[in-house]
C-alpha cells in the first residue's frame, strides 16, 4: 500500500462502525433498560392492576360468605346477591377446587376460581438455578368483563365442573336464572397448544355490552441468568390478519399501542419462551396493548391485552381460542402454521436468510448426531470459512500484489504533489500491473452479514440454553471464570474467558493484517495504527455480556483464519508475482472505465483552471 491509509483500514473501520450503527439502533440498551424499570412499576403490583391498561376492571377480592342456604332471606345470601347479583346461591354452594392436565411437555393447574390457569409448568425446561419453569404461577388473567351486583369480572366467579378426562376439562358458572358461561380446556398429547372454547349461553345481559373484551394479562417470570438481557430480548408481539405481518415494540420503561385492524394472535414472547393468545375462529377486532418493566426479581415484565371479541346474534360468547405456552424454538413454533416463528428474532433481509437456512439447518441437521453444542459452533465455524476460501485465498494474492508494487507507488507519491494527478498516476500503475486496490476488501464484505447475522442468532437460540462446554455452563449466556467484588461500567461484575480469547485473537489478527498491508507504517495519519487496536478493547466491554457462544464463535474464526494465513502464504511466491506483474507491464493495456472516468475529471479541471487564469 501507499503511504496514505490503506482500503482494509478504511472499509474495517466502515465495517465496525456498521456493526455498532447497527446494534444501537436495533438493540435496545440494556442497561438503560434495567435502571428505568426500576422507576416504573412497583414490586407489589400485581398482573390484576395494570400499571398501563387502567380501564380493565381488576378481579375484585371479595370476601368468603358462610355457606348459609337454607333461607334466601339470610344475612349471607342477601351479602352474595350484594356481591355477585344472580350469582349468588352458585357461589354461597361451591368452594374453589384445583384440577390438573398434563401431556409430555405441559403440566396445567386450572382452578374452579374464574376458570384460571394458575400453574403452567414446561417439563423439559429448567430455570437458570435448576428449579422447575413456570411460564404462568399466579401470575396471570384471563377472564371477561361482567356487570352483576358489584362484580365487575368473570375471574371472581367460582365455576364448577361439568367434565373432565386425562386430557379434557369443562368448567361453568350459572346464574339464578339459568344464564351460563362455560370454559371448556383441551390439552392435545403432544403439543405446547392449549385449546380453549368459551361459551355463552343468556349472558347478554351480563356481559357489558360497551366493553365487550377479553383481557389478558401476565407478569412474566424471570428465567435466566442475566437479567438484562432477558428483560431487552423480550417483547410484545401481534399479527395483523388482512397484512399477514408480525408487529412488535419493546420498552424501556412503560408503553402502549392499539391496533385498529383485525389481530389473529398476540404473543408475550420472552427471551426464549412465549405465552401466544390466538383467536382460531374470527379474529379480535382490536387490540389495546400495553407493555411495562417491572422492578421485581422474581418478575420482568408486565403484558396486557384488551381483545376486542365478537358475539353471535344473541350477544353471546362462541369464541375458539388457542394459548401457546412453550419455547421459542423455531421448527415448532413453525409446525403450527400461523406465522409464529418469527418470534424468533432471527434478522430481517439477508440476515434471516444465513440464519433460517444455514446456521439453523446446521444446528438441525447436527443435534440428531447429539453432538455437544461447542462442536457443532465449531463446524458452523469451520464450513463458513470453507465456503469463504477461494475469497479469501484471491484476496491474499491481491494483498501479495500490492506489496510488490508498493515501492512503486511510494515513487509515486514523492512526484506529485497533486492528489489529482497522483491518484491518476496510481490508477494507472494498477491497470498496468492487473491489481485490484480493493481486492482484499471482498472477503471482508461477504463475512460482514454473517458475523451480524450471528450476533442475532446466539442470544436468541434456545438450542444453546443451558448447554454447557468446557468452563461456560450455558453457552446462551455469558460464561464466567471470576466474578468480581464490585462492576465496572461498560464491563461488568464477572470476567468472561472466551471474551478474553476473542479479544486476544482479534488484536493478533489486527497486528498480523498491518505487516501484510504494510499500513502500519502510516506516516500521513501516525494515530491510526494505534486506533484500530481500541476497538477490540471496546468490544471487550459489549461482548463481556453477551452470549458465550457467539464469543466462542469469533474466537474459533480467528484461529482459522491464521491457519488460513500461513497457509496461503507458504503457496504464493511473491517472485514469481512479481515476474507476472513485469510482463504484463510489456503488454499494451486497454483503458478500464475507472481509468476513463479519471481522466475525463482530470481533463475538466484542467480546462476550469486555464478558465480561470
Amino acid at each position: 500500500m501507499n503511504n496514505k491509509l490503506d482500503i482494509n483500514t478504511i472499509v474495517g473501520f466502515v465495517l465496525i462502525g456498521a456493526i455498532l450503527m447497527y446494534f444501537g439502533i436495533f438493540s435496545p440498551d440494556s442497561e438503560k433498560v434495567a435502571n428505568e424499570a426500576q422507576t416504573e412499576v412497583s414490586a407489589d403490583s400485581s398482573a390484576s392492576e395494570s400499571p398501563v391498561i387502567e380501564d380493565i376492571p381488576a378481579a375484585e377480592e371479595i370476601p368468603s360468605l358462610a355457606l348459609d342456604t337454607t333461607s334466601s332471606d339470610s344475612a349471607s345470601f342477601v351479602e352474595a346477591q350484594r356481591l355477585y347479583g344472580p350469582f349468588a346461591k352458585q357461589m354461597l354452594s361451591t368452594e374453589e377446587q384445583y384440577f390438573e392436565l398434563e401431556n409430555e411437555f405441559l403440566r396445567l393447574k386450572i382452578s374452579s376460581l374464574g376458570a384460571q390457569i394458575v400453574e403452567a409448568e414446561l417439563k423439559n425446561f429448567k430455570t437458570y438455578d435448576s428449579l422447575p419453569l413456570y411460564l404462568i404461577r399466579d401470575n396471570a388473567d384471563l377472564s371477561f368483563p361482567i356487570q352483576a351486583g358489584q362484580l365487575k369480572s368473570s375471574a371472581s366467579l367460582n365455576f364448577k365442573l361439568l367434565s373432565k378426562t386425562d386430557n379434557q376439562i369443562s368448567l361453568a358458572v350459572q346464574s339464578d336464572q339459568g344464564a351460563r358461561l362455560v370454559y371448556n380446556y383441551q390439552l392435545p398429547a403432544d403439543s405446547y397448544m392449549l385449546d380453549l372454547k368459551v361459551e355463552s349461553e343468556g349472558m347478554a345481559s351480563l356481559l357489558a355490552e360497551a366493553d365487550n373484551y377479553l383481557r389478558f394479562e401476565l407478569k412474566a417470570n424471570r428465567h435466566e441468568k442475566n437479567r438484562d438481557n432477558e428483560l431487552t430480548r423480550s417483547e410484545f408481539q401481534y399479527r395483523l390478519v388482512e397484512e399477514g405481518e408480525v408487529e412488535s415494540f419493546n420498552t424501556t420503561s412503560t408503553d402502549e399501542e392499539i391496533s385498529e385492524q383485525p389481530v389473529e394472535w398476540v404473543a408475550y414472547r420472552q427471551q426464549f419462551f412465549s405465552t401466544i393468545l390466538q383467536s382460531k375462529g374470527q379474529a379480535f377486532a382490536k387490540a389495546d396493548m400495553a407493555l411495562a418493566n417491572l422492578e421485581e426479581e422474581e418478575h420482568s415484565k408486565f403484558y396486557g391485552s384488551k381483545l376486542l371479541y365478537p358475539r353471535d346474534s344473541r350477544g353471546d360468547l362462541n369464541l375458539d381460542l388457542g394459548l401457546y405456552l412453550g419455547p421459542n424454538k423455531y421448527e415448532i413454533l413453525e409446525s403450527y402454521g400461523s406465522g409464529f416463528e418469527e418470534l424468533v428474532p432471527l434478522g430481517w433481509g439477508i440476515l434471516g436468510w444465513i440464519n433460517r437456512y444455514a446456521v439453523l439447518y446446521i444446528f438441525n441437521f447436527l443435534e440428531d448426531y447429539g453432538l455437544n453444542y461447542g462442536l457443532i459452533i465449531l463446524i458452523i465455524a469451520v464450513v463458513f470459512k470453507m465456503v469463504l476460501f477461494p475469497l479469501t485465498y484471491t484476496s491474499y494474492r491481491s494483498m501479495a500484489k500490492m506489496r510488490v508494487i508498493k515501492p512503486e507507488i511510494d515513487e509515486l507519491s514523492e512526484k506529485y504533489d497533486d492528489p489529482m494527478k497522483k491518484q491518476q498516476a496510481q490508477l494507472e500503475l494498477y491497470n498496468k500491473a492487473g491489481v485490484s486496490p480493493l481486492g482484499g476488501c471482498l472477503p471482508m464484505l461477504l463475512q460482514f452479514p454473517i458475523l451480524i447475522a450471528l450476533f442475532q442468532f446466539f442470544p436468541a437460540a434456545i438450542e444453546l440454553r443451558q448447554q454447557s462446554f468446557l468452563w461456560a455452563d450455558d453457552l446462551s449466556s455469558y460464561d464466567s471464570i471470576y466474578n468480581l467484588p464490585f462492576d465496572i461500567p461498560f464491563y461488568g461484575d464477572h470476567v468472561s474467558l472466551f471474551t478474553l480469547l476473542m479479544t486476544i485473537s482479534t488484536l493478533i489478527y489486527t497486528w498480523m493484517n498491518q505487516q501484510l498491508t504494510g499500513s502500519a507504517q502510516n506516516q500521513q495519519f501516525p494515530q491510526m495504527k494505534y486506533i484500530i487496536y481500541l476497538m477490540p478493547i471496546m468490544f471487550l466491554g459489549v461482548f463481556n455480556n453477551y452470549a458465550a457462544g457467539l464469543s466462542y464463535y469469533y474466537f474459533v474464526a480467528n484461529m482459522i483464519t491464521f491457519g488460513q494465513q500461513f497457509a496461503i502464504r507458504s503457496f504464493i511466491d511473491e517472485d514469481k508475482i512479481k515476474a507476472k506483474i513485469a510482463e504484463r507491464k510489456e503488454r499494451p493495456q486497454k483503458e478500464n472505465r475507472l481509468m476513463r472516468r479519471m481522466r475525463e475529471v482530470q481533463d475538466q479541471q484542467n480546462r476550469q483552471t486555464r478558465r480561470k487564469k
